[in-house]
C-alpha cells in the first residue's frame, strides 16, 4: 500500500515523541507499505516565532513572516528523517517547494495549485521514507508561501491525492472525530465513520481536528482519510462517501467556534450595488465573510450583519471606517464577545423539524440566538460565547448524542 501520515506539532513536540513517531512510521514502512509523511512545527514553534515577530515590528510584512513560520516545519522534518535513519530506514526530508508543492501568491493564507509528484516518486521508488514539511509551498515567483493554521492537513491530503494513496491517516492528540469536543462533554462519542460533506461542516465550524481545505480535497479528489490518534494504534475515524455509510444519526456533532466576531452596518440605503461594494472590499483584503443577515426594508434602509474570524477584525474595522461613507451608512457596530454554535448531520435532509428542535432546546436553556444560518446538513446560531459551553452540552443531549458512560478520552 501507499500511504501518507500526517502527524501534528503535539506530536514531534520533543525528541522522545519524535522518537515515538519515528518508529511507528518505521512499523508501517516494515509493514511493506510505501510512506510519505507530513508534519508540522514542533509543539509551540509556531507561536514563538510569531512572539519574536511581533518583539520587532508591529505589522511585519506577510512575506517575511511565511519565510520566517516556514522554518518550524523544516525543524520538524529533518530531526524526523534523522530519528527514522537511526531505526535503520532509509529516510530523506523535503520542504514543501521540493516536493513540488505550488501555490498562488496570497502570502499566510495561500492555496495549492498543483502538485509535481516527480521527486516524491523518484524517493519511494528508491525505498525512502519520504518526510514533508507540511503548511508551506512555492508561488510562481518562487518565494515561500503558508497556507495558514492547519496547512499541514492541506499538505497531506494534497500529496496523497498527486500520488494515489491507498489511505492519508492524520494523527492528531484525539482518537478520531467526536460528536463535539470530548473536553466540553465528557460523554461525546467517537464516531466510527463520517461522510466528506459532514466533515467538511465540522471542521468548517468549528471542530479542530481536521481542517477545512483537507476535507475539500479529499472529497473532490476521493482521497480515503483515517483520523487517529498519534499515542496508541485504536482505529479511529473513516471519512468516507456518504453513499456507503448508514446515516442512523439525525444529528452526527455538534462544533462550536468562538473565533467569530460580529459587525453590523445600520440604516444602508436599499438600492443595487451596495452589498457587492462593501463585500467586495472584504474579499479583496481575503477576509472570508461567514453568516450574512440583511433586515427588512424600511423607509428605503436596512441594515446589514455578517460574521467573520476574530482574528481578522482589525483589518475588517479599518475596511469598515473606510467603505461605510462609500456605501452612505451613518455607523456600524462591532461584537467580538460572540461564538457559533452549530449541529451537523446528513441525517437531517430528510428529517424536518430538526432546526426548531434545536431553538427549542437553547431557549430552554436562556441562550438568545442573535443570528441563524442553516444549509441541508446543518444549523448555525450566534450566541454570547459566555454560553457558548452550556449550548454545547443541551444540544448534544437533545439529540441523542450521550453516551451513557463517561468517555475516558476525556480525562
Amino acid at each position: 500500500m501507499l500511504v501518507v501520515q500526517k502527524f501534528g506539532g503535539s506530536s514531534v513536540a520533543d525528541p522522545e515523541r519524535i522518537k515515538r513517531v519515528a518508529k511507528r512510521v518505521v512499523e508501517t514502512k516494515r509493514a511493506g507499505n510505501s510512506v510519505v509523511v507530513v508534519v508540522s512545527a514542533m509543539g509551540d514553534t509556531t507561536d514563538e516565532l510569531i512572539g519574536l515577530a511581533r518583539q520587532l515590528s508591529d505589522t511585519p510584512s506577510e512575506r517575511e513572516m511565511d519565510m520566517l513560520l516556514s522554518t518550524g516545519e523544516q525543524v520538524s522534518i529533518a530531526l524526523l528523517a534523522m530519528a527514522i535513519e537511526n531505526l535503520g530506514e532509509a529516510a530523506v526530508s523535503l520542504t514543501g517547494a521540493q516536493a513540488g508543492v505550488s501555490t498562488n501568491e496570497v502570502y499566510a493564507k495561500a492555496k495549492i495549485t498543483g502538485i509535481n509528484s516527480e521527486r516524491l516518486d523518484k524517493e519511494l521508488a528508491a525505498g525512502k521514507i519520504v518526510v514533508v514539511a507540511g503548511f508551506q509551498g512555492r508561488c510562481a515567483n518562487d518565494d515561500t508561501t503558508t497556507l495558514g493554521r492547519g496547512g499541514s492537513d492541506t499538505t497531506a491530503v494534497a500529496l496523497a491525492a498527486a500520488i494515489k494513496a491507498d489511505v492519508c491517516e492524520i494523527f492528531t492528540d484525539v482518537d478520531g472525530v467526536y460528536t463535539t469536543d470530548p473536553r466540553v462533554v465528557p460523554r461525546a462519542q467517537k464516531l466510527p465513520s463520517i461522510s466528506y460533506d459532514e466533515m467538511l461542516e465540522l471542521a468548517s465550524l468549528g471542530a479542530l481536528v481536521l481542517h477545512p481545505r483537507a476535507v475539500e480535497f479529499a472529497k473532490i479528489y476521493n482521497v480515503k482519510l483515517h483520523v487517529r490518534s498519534s499515542f496508541n494504534h485504536n482505529t479511529g475515524t473513516i471519512v468516507e462517501e456518504v453513499a456507503s455509510m448508514e446515516k442512523e444519526m439525525v444529528v452526527s456533532g455538534v462544533a462550536y467556534d468562538l473565533n467569530v466576531a460580529k459587525i453590523a452596518f445600520f440604516d444602508v440605503p436599499d438600492k443595487p450595488g451596495i452589498a457587492m461594494k462593501l463585500f467586495s472590499a472584504l474579499a479583496a483584503e481575503n477576509i472570508n465573510v461567514d453568516m450574512i443577515i440583511q433586515s427588512t426594508m424600511r423607509n428605503d434602509v436596512n441594515d446589514i450583519s455578517f460574521t467573520i474570524a476574530k482574528d481578522e477584525l482589525n483589518k475588517a474595522l479599518q475596511i469598515s471606517d473606510r467603505i461605510k461613507q462609500e456605501i452612505g451608512t451613518p455607523d456600524y457596530d462591532y461584537d467580538d464577545s460572540v461564538a457559533k454554535i452549530s449541529i451537523v448531520g446528513a441525517g437531517m435532509i430528510t428529517n424536518p423539524g430538526v432546526a426548531a428542535c434545536m431553538f427549542e432546546a437553547l431557549a430552554n436553556a436562556g441562550i438568545n440566538i442573535q443570528m441563524i444560518s442553516t444549509s441541508e446538513i446543518k444549523v448555525s446560531c450566534i450566541i454570547d460565547a459566555d454560553s457558548v459551553k452550556k449550548a454545547v452540552k443541551v444540544l448534544h443531549t437533545k439529540f441523542d448524542l450521550d453516551v451513557e458512560e463517561e468517555n475516558s478520552a476525556a480525562s
